[in-house]
This record gives C-alpha cells, sequence and structure tokens, in this order.
C-alpha cells in the first residue's frame, strides 16, 4: 500500500459521499462527479483551493492538527474517520513509531497469566491482533468459533474465515454483508496505523486475489472502531446466538485485544451458552482436551 494512494483514496472517498444540499450549499448543475468538488472542500475547511487539492493528492506532511479538524468537519467524518485520517496525517509527518508485534509469529504463545485470566472468565473469550488473527483463546471461546479453527491452522484469522471459508461463515454470521463489511473495515483501521505491517499487506494481497466481495469492500475506504456491540451467530451445535461483545486493549500485550462475549442473563441466548459450555467441557477441542472426571469421581 502506497501512502499517498491511501491518503488520495481515502479524502477522494469521503468527498463522494456528501452533496452539496448536505453541506449546505447549492447544487447547481454541470456536475460530472458524484458529491463535492475539490473547491468546495477546500471552502468549508477554509483553505485554500490549491492547497485542498494538495492535501488530496496525498501530501500531508506539515499539516497542522487545525487544518485536519477542518478537514473532519467539512468531510463530515465520523469518530472512526477522524482517527483514520490523523493516523495517515502521522505516518506522512515521520516515520512511524515500531509497535511491538506480538502476534506477528505463528509460534507465539500467551503468556501463563494471560491465559489464566482467559480461563477464569465463564463466557466465551479469546485474544486477537488488529489484523484479525485469533492468537489465544478461553475453552468456551474456541467452542464458539468452532467453525473457524476447524478450517484453518493456528492462529485462525477471523477475515480469511468471512471470505474463503464462506460456506462456513455465511452460515455462522446471521448478517453475513454486515460481518463481511465490519471485517474490511477493521483492517482498513489498522491499516492506517501501520502502513508497513507486512504480513497485513500480504493478508489483503491474498484476500483481494482471492476474494471479489473483499476487494470491493477494500476499495470503499470505510473504517470502523470494533469496541463493542451486539450480533447474531448460528451455531453449529447450540443454534443461534444473540451475543453482545466488548474489547479492551491490553496494556501489557500492545496490539492485542481481549473479546469477552454474554448473552443477556435469562435469555434463550444465555441458555444455549450454557448448553455450549456443557458441551465444550466434554469434548476434545485443539488446545483444549476433554475435562475428565479425576480417579475415583463420576462424570455427572
Amino acid at each position: 500500500m502506497n501512502h499517498r494512494d491511501e491518503v488520495r483514496e481515502f479524502l477522494t472517498s469521503r468527498r463522494a459521499k456528501i452533496t452539496p444540499e448536505q453541506a449546505g450549499l447549492p447544487a447547481g448543475t454541470r456536475r460530472r462527479v458524484p458529491g463535492l468538488r475539490r473547491a468546495e472542500v477546500a471552502i468549508l475547511a477554509s483553505v485554500s483551493a490549491e492547497y485542498y487539492a494538495q492535501l488530496e493528492r496525498g501530501d500531508l506532511a506539515g499539516a497542522s492538527d487545525a487544518v485536519l479538524d477542518a478537514l473532519a468537519r467539512a468531510l463530515r467524518l465520523d469518530e472512526a474517520e477522524r482517527s483514520h485520517l490523523f493516523d495517515l496525517a502521522r505516518a506522512a509527518n515521520r516515520a512511524p513509531a515500531a509497535r511491538p508485534r506480538h502476534a506477528a509469529s505463528r509460534q507465539w504463545t500467551p503468556r501463563p497469566g494471560l491465559q489464566q485470566a482467559l480461563d477464569a472468565i465463564g463466557t466465551p473469550a479469546y485474544v486477537q491482533n488488529g489484523r484479525l488473527d485469533v492468537v489465544a483463546s478461553n475453552r468456551l471461546g474456541r467452542a464458539f468459533h468452532l467453525d473457524l479453527h476447524a478450517g484453518q491452522e493456528p492462529p485462525a484469522n477471523l477475515a480469511r474465515f468471512c471470505f474463503l471459508d464462506t460456506e462456513r461463515s455465511q452460515r455462522f454470521y446471521a448478517d453475513w454483508e454486515a460481518a463481511a463489511d465490519l471485517t474490511v473495515a477493521i483492517l482498513r483501521t489498522e491499516a492506517g496505523r501501520d502502513l508497513r505491517d507486512q504480513e497485513l499487506l500480504d493478508l489483503v494481497c491474498e484476500l483481494s486475489g482471492r476474494s471479489e466481495a473483499f476487494r470491493t469492500r477494500w476499495a470503499a475506504h470505510d473504517v470502523r472502531f470494533h469496541a463493542s456491540g451486539v450480533k447474531t451467530v448460528n451455531h453449529p451445535v447450540v443454534g443461534e446466538i444473540e451475543i453482545g461483545f466488548e474489547s479492551l486493549n491490553l496494556d501489557a500485550e500492545p496490539g492485542l485485544a481481549m473479546l469477552i462475549y454474554s448473552a443477556a442473563p435469562g435469555s434463550d441466548s444465555d441458555e444455549r451458552l450454557r448448553l455450549l459450555a456443557s458441551w465444550a467441557a466434554s469434548t476434545d477441542l485443539p488446545g483444549h482436551p476433554a475435562l475428565r472426571p479425576s480417579s475415583g469421581e463420576r462424570a455427572p
């Protein structure tokens, strides 16, 4: 990914989404492209047309926070898009600080304390990096993502699952289109933070070459935060589950986040999670052998 191309395509795509009417400008006639003209964005951002043209050509070097804020307002960027713009500007102004990539190696394993913390959580939980590799999981997390782990060698990747294992992923996600949109937006957000992440570049190239659905979404330059939410899945063992999630950044492991799932207490989905936990306890899962009773004990 070329930095100037990323900036140009991001700003162009955001400009195309805003109509003159939305911006409070006269629509006029003879518009050859959707959205605002460059000169109109310049007016809204209170910069010269020449300077905005320079920015949209990909040259964000030296752009002040005030200018970036003005652009964000003019283009009506949401919080994730504004953050992405600032990430791109930081990359232009200086070499990005190298961020530890604890999950870069396929041989990476979680610290004992981190795995113990995962195992102490009584709901599905796992750890992922910005490339959507699932690098650690508790037993119930492994059971929840049964199809994900069935189709890949570790670390399983949620983007590959979504776009390259569509028979399983379209069955698993009740709204596959929304899941696909979110998956690409998360990867695009991560790319803005570090355009030099070779493993991310390799993943994007692989998915772009093998999936038209991914390629189309990647070209849209949409970005998204993924801190919390609710989704519905169709689990191959216990059926439909409506489940909420919270994502927590791990300060001790920069670049990694723990996702914790839960269902509303007393709901049908809560009962299905309990059934899944019972099933998982008696089933051998990769990395999580069945919890068999110790000598002299009877199985319940």
